[in-house]
Protein backbone atom coordinates (compact mmCIF):
# COMPACT_ATOMS: atom_id res chain seq x y z
CA UNK A 1 0.00 0.00 0.00
CA UNK A 2 1.15 3.43 -1.02
CA UNK A 3 1.44 5.90 2.26
CA UNK A 4 3.68 8.49 1.10
CA UNK A 5 3.64 10.40 -2.86
CA UNK A 6 6.95 12.59 -3.39
CA UNK A 7 5.61 14.45 -6.32
CA UNK A 8 8.22 16.15 -8.46
CA UNK A 9 7.22 20.05 -9.74
CA UNK A 10 8.15 20.95 -12.55
CA UNK A 11 6.27 18.70 -15.58
CA UNK A 12 4.82 16.94 -13.47
CA UNK A 13 1.92 18.30 -10.91
CA UNK A 14 2.89 21.65 -12.88
CA UNK A 15 2.79 22.59 -16.66
CA UNK A 16 6.32 23.80 -17.07
CA UNK A 17 6.22 24.00 -20.73
CA UNK A 18 3.32 26.78 -20.48
CA UNK A 19 5.33 28.51 -17.36
CA UNK A 20 8.38 28.66 -19.64
CA UNK A 21 6.67 29.83 -22.70
CA UNK A 22 5.19 32.83 -20.65
CA UNK A 23 8.46 34.00 -19.10
CA UNK A 24 10.13 33.78 -22.23
CA UNK A 25 8.11 35.99 -24.00
CA UNK A 26 7.57 38.15 -21.06
CA UNK A 27 11.37 38.43 -20.71
CA UNK A 28 11.46 39.32 -24.60
CA UNK A 29 9.10 42.40 -23.83
CA UNK A 30 10.75 43.93 -20.85
CA UNK A 31 14.34 43.85 -22.59
CA UNK A 32 12.62 45.06 -25.88
CA UNK A 33 14.10 42.37 -27.82
CA UNK A 34 11.51 41.55 -30.15
CA UNK A 35 9.23 38.58 -30.62
CA UNK A 36 10.29 35.62 -29.19
CA UNK A 37 8.79 33.14 -31.75
CA UNK A 38 7.65 29.76 -31.49
CA UNK A 39 10.87 28.37 -33.07
CA UNK A 40 13.14 30.45 -30.54
CA UNK A 41 11.01 28.99 -27.76
CA UNK A 42 11.86 25.57 -28.54
CA UNK A 43 15.46 26.26 -29.29
CA UNK A 44 15.78 27.37 -26.00
CA UNK A 45 13.55 24.56 -24.85
CA UNK A 46 16.10 21.90 -26.03
CA UNK A 47 19.38 24.03 -24.92
CA UNK A 48 17.65 24.19 -21.22
CA UNK A 49 17.01 20.09 -21.41
CA UNK A 50 20.63 19.56 -22.43
CA UNK A 51 21.75 22.03 -19.42
CA UNK A 52 19.85 20.17 -17.09
CA UNK A 53 20.57 16.48 -17.24
CA UNK A 54 24.50 18.01 -17.42
CA UNK A 55 24.14 19.15 -13.84
CA UNK A 56 21.97 15.60 -12.92
CA UNK A 57 24.91 14.04 -13.97
CA UNK A 58 27.36 16.23 -12.18
CA UNK A 59 28.88 17.89 -15.05
CA UNK A 60 28.20 21.38 -13.80
CA UNK A 61 26.97 23.70 -10.90
CA UNK A 62 23.72 24.98 -10.76
CA UNK A 63 24.69 29.03 -11.53
CA UNK A 64 25.87 27.13 -14.78
CA UNK A 65 22.89 25.87 -16.07
CA UNK A 66 21.25 29.34 -14.84
CA UNK A 67 23.14 31.63 -16.88
CA UNK A 68 24.81 29.19 -19.25
CA UNK A 69 21.72 28.08 -21.25
CA UNK A 70 20.82 32.26 -21.97
CA UNK A 71 24.61 32.76 -22.97
CA UNK A 72 24.07 29.71 -25.43
CA UNK A 73 20.58 30.70 -26.82
CA UNK A 74 21.41 34.58 -26.87
CA UNK A 75 24.84 33.23 -29.18
CA UNK A 76 22.53 31.44 -31.52
CA UNK A 77 19.93 34.10 -31.59
CA UNK A 78 22.60 37.04 -32.16
CA UNK A 79 21.42 38.68 -28.89
CA UNK A 80 24.15 40.36 -26.80
CA UNK A 81 25.19 37.57 -24.31
CA UNK A 82 25.92 40.19 -21.70
CA UNK A 83 22.02 39.88 -20.90
CA UNK A 84 22.59 36.57 -19.54
CA UNK A 85 22.61 37.05 -16.53
CA UNK A 86 19.86 40.32 -15.89
CA UNK A 87 17.72 38.20 -18.39
CA UNK A 88 17.63 34.92 -16.00
CA UNK A 89 17.35 36.94 -13.02
CA UNK A 90 14.16 38.57 -14.19
CA UNK A 91 12.79 35.01 -16.05
CA UNK A 92 13.51 33.69 -12.71
CA UNK A 93 10.51 36.22 -10.99
CA UNK A 94 8.27 35.70 -14.26
CA UNK A 95 8.77 31.39 -14.01
CA UNK A 96 7.93 31.98 -10.29
CA UNK A 97 4.68 34.10 -10.71
CA UNK A 98 3.03 32.22 -12.90
CA UNK A 99 1.99 28.45 -12.92
CA UNK A 100 -0.37 26.33 -14.75
CA UNK A 101 -1.84 22.53 -13.12
CA UNK A 102 -1.01 19.44 -15.38
CA UNK A 103 -4.30 17.42 -15.09
CA UNK A 104 -6.24 19.64 -11.91
CA UNK A 105 -3.09 18.63 -9.93
CA UNK A 106 -3.78 21.38 -7.42
CA UNK A 107 -7.54 19.47 -7.06
CA UNK A 108 -5.89 15.91 -6.92
CA UNK A 109 -3.24 16.60 -4.34
CA UNK A 110 -6.61 18.40 -2.27
CA UNK A 111 -8.52 14.87 -2.67
CA UNK A 112 -5.39 12.58 -1.98
CA UNK A 113 -5.12 14.61 1.54
CA UNK A 114 -6.72 12.03 3.54
CA UNK A 115 -5.32 8.78 1.77
CA UNK A 116 -1.74 9.63 1.75
CA UNK A 117 1.83 11.88 2.93
CA UNK A 118 2.49 14.07 -0.13
CA UNK A 119 5.90 16.00 -0.27
CA UNK A 120 7.23 18.20 -2.92
CA UNK A 121 10.74 16.92 -4.57
CA UNK A 122 12.22 19.48 -6.88
CA UNK A 123 15.51 20.13 -8.38
CA UNK A 124 14.27 23.55 -9.26
CA UNK A 125 16.32 27.15 -8.10
CA UNK A 126 14.94 27.88 -4.74
CA UNK A 127 13.86 31.54 -4.89
CA UNK A 128 11.60 30.18 -8.00
CA UNK A 129 10.27 27.44 -6.51
CA UNK A 130 9.22 29.02 -3.28
CA UNK A 131 7.23 31.51 -5.35
CA UNK A 132 5.90 29.01 -7.84
CA UNK A 133 4.93 26.90 -4.45
CA UNK A 134 3.35 29.55 -2.81
CA UNK A 135 1.38 30.71 -6.18
CA UNK A 136 -0.14 27.66 -6.62
CA UNK A 137 -0.84 26.94 -2.62
CA UNK A 138 0.83 23.87 -3.41
CA UNK A 139 2.76 24.79 0.15
CA UNK A 140 -0.16 24.09 2.04
CA UNK A 141 -1.70 21.42 0.61
CA UNK A 142 1.75 19.34 0.84
CA UNK A 143 3.11 17.80 3.92
CA UNK A 144 6.34 19.04 2.98
CA UNK A 145 9.17 20.47 0.30
CA UNK A 146 12.01 19.31 -0.22
CA UNK A 147 14.30 21.71 -2.84
CA UNK A 148 17.53 20.52 -4.04
CA UNK A 149 19.32 24.20 -3.18
CA UNK A 150 18.62 23.60 0.59
CA UNK A 151 19.52 19.86 1.09
CA UNK A 152 23.00 20.62 -1.30
CA UNK A 153 22.06 17.77 -3.15
CA UNK A 154 19.97 17.24 -7.28
CA UNK A 155 18.28 14.75 -8.05
CA UNK A 156 18.87 11.99 -8.76
CA UNK A 157 21.65 12.17 -6.48
CA UNK A 158 21.46 9.21 -3.33
CA UNK A 159 22.09 12.15 -0.81
CA UNK A 160 18.78 14.09 -1.95
CA UNK A 161 16.88 11.30 -1.35
CA UNK A 162 18.64 10.46 1.81
CA UNK A 163 18.25 13.85 3.31
CA UNK A 164 14.40 13.10 2.07
CA UNK A 165 13.61 9.89 3.49
CA UNK A 166 15.33 10.68 6.70
CA UNK A 167 12.73 13.31 7.18
CA UNK A 168 9.78 11.84 6.45
CA UNK A 169 10.77 9.37 8.71
CA UNK A 170 9.86 12.00 11.44
CA UNK A 171 6.14 11.38 10.65
CA UNK A 172 6.17 7.47 10.52
CA UNK A 173 8.31 4.88 10.17
CA UNK A 174 7.51 4.08 6.19
CA UNK A 175 9.03 1.00 4.67
CA UNK A 176 10.96 1.40 0.93
CA UNK A 177 7.60 -0.10 -1.06
CA UNK A 178 5.11 2.11 0.67
CA UNK A 179 6.45 5.41 -0.67
CA UNK A 180 6.22 6.66 -4.02
CA UNK A 181 7.82 9.27 -6.24
CA UNK A 182 5.76 10.68 -9.62
CA UNK A 183 7.83 12.34 -11.86
CA UNK A 184 7.67 12.94 -15.33
CA UNK A 185 11.94 12.56 -15.57
CA UNK A 186 13.69 9.13 -16.10
CA UNK A 187 16.77 10.89 -15.66
CA UNK A 188 15.96 13.05 -12.59
CA UNK A 189 13.06 11.09 -11.40
CA UNK A 190 12.64 7.52 -11.70
CA UNK A 191 16.50 7.53 -11.41
CA UNK A 192 16.64 9.09 -8.56
CA UNK A 193 13.82 6.29 -7.51
CA UNK A 194 15.53 3.35 -8.13
CA UNK A 195 18.75 4.74 -6.61
CA UNK A 196 16.37 5.60 -3.64
CA UNK A 197 15.23 1.82 -4.19
CA UNK A 198 11.74 3.19 -3.42
CA UNK A 199 8.54 2.59 -5.98
CA UNK A 200 8.46 5.21 -8.81
CA UNK A 201 5.67 5.91 -11.70
CA UNK A 202 6.75 7.43 -14.77
CA UNK A 203 4.30 10.24 -15.96
CA UNK A 204 4.31 9.98 -19.50
CA UNK A 205 1.11 12.30 -20.78
CA UNK A 206 2.92 12.17 -24.45
CA UNK A 207 3.47 8.61 -24.09
CA UNK A 208 7.06 8.93 -25.42
CA UNK A 209 9.67 5.84 -25.47
CA UNK A 210 11.42 4.41 -22.89
CA UNK A 211 14.57 3.48 -23.59
CA UNK A 212 16.48 3.25 -20.65
CA UNK A 213 17.15 0.29 -18.37
CA UNK A 214 15.33 1.51 -14.86
CA UNK A 215 12.66 0.15 -12.86
CA UNK A 216 9.04 1.88 -13.42
CA UNK A 217 6.45 0.35 -11.67
CA UNK A 218 3.55 2.73 -12.77
CA UNK A 219 3.39 4.25 -15.85
CA UNK A 220 0.64 6.87 -16.07
CA UNK A 221 -0.72 9.35 -19.20
CA UNK A 222 -3.08 11.57 -16.83
CA UNK A 223 -1.91 12.11 -13.07
CA UNK A 224 -5.69 11.44 -11.68
CA UNK A 225 -4.74 8.15 -12.63
CA UNK A 226 -2.71 8.07 -8.95
CA UNK A 227 -6.11 7.97 -7.12
CA UNK A 228 -6.60 3.73 -8.35
CA UNK A 229 -3.08 3.23 -7.61
CA UNK A 230 -3.47 4.70 -4.24
CA UNK A 231 -6.33 2.86 -3.68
Amino acid sequence: MIKVILWDIDGTLLNFDKAMCYALRKCFALFQLGECTDEMVETYSAINHVYWERLERNEITKQQVLVGRFEEFFQKQGILVDLAVPFNQEYQKQLGDHVFFNDEGGELVRRLQTKVKQYAVTNGPLTTQQRKLAKSGLDQLLDGIFISDEIGAEKPNSTFFDVVLKAIAKDSDYQKDEILIVGDSLTSDIQGGNNAKICCCWYNPYQNPNQSTLRIDYEIQDLRELEGIVS
